[in-house]
């Protein structure tokens, strides 16, 4: 299986059955910029859960790596991943962590194929959180579509 590419929005995923999209969260509670805009505009639920994980973060998995499902629709669901680190570059370099990426989409991975769902995406950490889309491709590959998980990215029209 490979990684089939779009032109259109993510927030509005093709198929049927149980689809989720997934997009990159930061791990410092910023919600305002970027992919969640475009999630914000059409349901709350993803942002209220974001928030509310992150206020509880000292009692819970909040942290790199950790992804967690949020219903906004019947059979549509987003996972707000956590992997990126603060929201600017750092002595590491850009926010991205690759490692995160993978750990989340990994376990997300597991519950897809649970779900017998599909995944649908814009270029995750390669906007504000500074990643290179090659390194992320592979991580999908590894992840994701050697599970045999549809996996659609999108790209906006040009």
């Amino acid at each position: 299986m490979t990684i089939r590419y779009v032109v259109g929005d993510a927030t509005m995923p093709e198929g049927d059955g149980e689809r989720v999209i997934v997009h990159v969260c930061n791990d410092v509670g910023g919600w305002g910029a970027g992919f969640v805009l475009a999630v914000s505009a059409r349901w709350p639920e993803p942002e209220a859960e974001y928030r509310a994980w992150h206020a509880g973060r000292h009692e819970d998995d909040f942290e790199l790596g950790a992804v967690r499902l949020v219903n906004v629709a019947p059979q549509l669901h987003v996972a707000n991943l956590i992997g990126q680190e603060d929201i600017v570059d750092g002595p590491a370099g850009p926010p991205v962590r690759y490692w995160a990426i993978e750990a989340g989409l990994d376990a997300l991975g597991a519950e897809l194929v649970a779900m017998d769902g599909s995944v649908h995406m814009p270029r995750i950490g390669c906007g504000l959180a500074g990643g290179e889309w090659p390194a992320i491709e592979a991580i999908i590959e590894r992840t994701l579509t050697s599970r045999h998980i549809p996996v659609t990215v999108y790209d906006l029209p040009s």
